[in-house]
């Protein structure tokens, strides 16, 4: 005996709704895909910005500032920290740079770098193969400024930030960097 009720198999309908739900997975799963790919080269970006940051820092924090052997300060206010590799002459070195120094670019508190972070030189024309722009502000700590310094450093893409101001850069852009540190006289 058989029963037309009990036959195996799966009707047009039944298809038809499993079609449309692993139709919708994939394109969510596309979809998340997508979205995973430009979170991943914004932290790339990020993280490359960040790593600009941190060896203008560097470069900053090895310049002399400290005490001699009879404990006189000693001051670098000449290296040029605005080319690669730092020249002992012809810049700024720790002098207190102008208030709209990370706002805009400034002479002795500037450099430019292209697309694989190499040093394109400073001062306050843009080269031509800029991709990322450094600016930094060097300032005395207002309780102990004869012996402690405050650096602040901005990297951002030459993109991002358009306008030039002699306000604070208070408005964060994308996949910019900023790093602030403070450096103190030691004695030897």
């Amino acid at each position: 005996m058989h029963c037309k009720g009990s036959e195996a198999g799966f009707s047009l309908a039944e298809t038809l709704v499993a079609t449309a739900l692993l139709a919708t997975a994939i394109v969510t799963s596309a979809q998340m895909f997508v979205l995973a790919a430009r979170s991943n080269i914004a932290s790339q970006r990020t993280s490359f910005t960040t790593t600009l940051a941190e060896e203008k820092m560097e470069q900053l924090r090895a310049l002399a500032w400290g005490f001699d052997e009879i404990g006189l300060p000693i001051n670098d206010y000449t290296s040029n920290t605005a080319v690669d590799p730092p020249e002992a002459e012809g810049g700024t070195g720790l002098s207190q740079s102008p208030e709209s120094a990370l706002a805009a670019n400034t002479d002795g508190y500037v450099d430019y770098l292209d697309r694989f972070g190499n040093s394109l030189g400073g001062g306050t024309a843009v080269p031509a193969d800029t991709v990322y722009v450094r600016r930094w502000s060097i300032e005395p700590l207002p309780t102990n400024p004869n012996n402690t310094l405050i650096f602040q450093i901005l990297v951002f893409s030459l993109g991002d930030r358009i306008s030039d101001g002699d306000g604070p850069v208070l408005d964060r852009v994308r996949d910019e960097a900023r790093l602030v540190s403070v450096k103190t006289r030691k004695s030897r």
